[in-house]
């Protein structure tokens, strides 16, 4: 699969909500070949954070030739990409990973927290499939995704953990629920790694495929630093970065 490093040019940054931000960056070469469920590796310019940040893509846009990446400042790193600005230019490798494979006529997406981002190009890439999201957050505050989803899919299901925007609770609560009274025949997920753990083994037991996106901290983002390795239910290990982020539920969950 092709991957490039380009200069990107920042052509908006901006706060989605107190500690979320969404950069828009023009990349031919990567916007026209990124798929959903890959990174990309981005560095955050500033010579004290030496090490790139892998980034989800929320969004690729071919014919503009941007890519849409949307994360939360939750270290130094973010925090000094934060900074960045309109007009800057940001070196970036990728696409890079392994993507969703895309199948089924019923789909369920279920993301919980900045995990719904990479959810965004999949739910676009399914269309014109009538697939359904099951998202969870901690408030209202936090949930910005029904907007950005509601035009690309089918119908929505939100939880907060306060109560504040849709149902109180976690979003695995709902999900025998869906899955009982639902026709899905495939599942995705992407999300912190208990909620991913919960999703699969539910996924298992209702007997429909499902794949996963792992996140993990990664040092050079093609294979040969083994920074991001995970365990395989099979007794190997895999590199997140290249055989995934994206694998199937059953290879990495029991």
């Amino acid at each position: 699969m092709a991957k490039y490093q380009e200069g990107a040019l920042i052509l908006s940054h901006e706060m989605i909500a107190p500690a979320l931000r969404k950069l828009v960056l023009y990349a031919p070469q990567m916007a026209t070949t990124a798929t959903a469920g890959q990174f990309i590796h981005l560095a955050v310019g500033d010579d004290s954070h030496l090490l790139r940040r892998p980034l989800s893509i929320a969004d690729a846009d071919s014919s503009r030739k941007t890519l849409t990446i949307i994360y939360k400042i939750a270290g130094k790193g973010t925090k000094q990409l934060a900074t960045r600005q309109k007009g800057e230019s940001i070196d970036c490798m990728g696409p890079l990973g392994q993507a969703f494979t895309l199948q089924g006529e019923h789909p369920l997406l279920v993301g919980g927290g900045i995990g719904i981002a990479p959810l965004l190009l999949l739910a676009k890439s399914l269309c014109p499939r009538p697939s359904e999201v099951l998202m969870g957050g901690r408030s209202a505050e936090d949930m910005i995704w029904p907007a950005l989803f509601e035009s690309i899919c089918e119908k929505l299901h939100v939880t907060t953990d306060d109560g504040t925007a849709g149902v109180k609770g976690v979003n695995v609560e709902l999900l025998p629920d869906l899955l009982s009274k639902g026709k899905f025949d495939m599942i995705y997920t992407c999300g912190p790694k208990p909620m991913m753990a919960a999703v699969a083994q539910l996924a298992k037991e209702f007997h429909i495929p499902c794949q996963v996106s792992l996140e993990e901290y990664m040092a050079c983002g093609i294979g040969a630093c083994l920074s991001c390795t995970c365990a395989k239910t099979n007794g190997g290990r895999a590199k997140i970065c290249t055989e995934g982020p994206v694998f199937w539920s059953t290879e990495v969950f029991d």
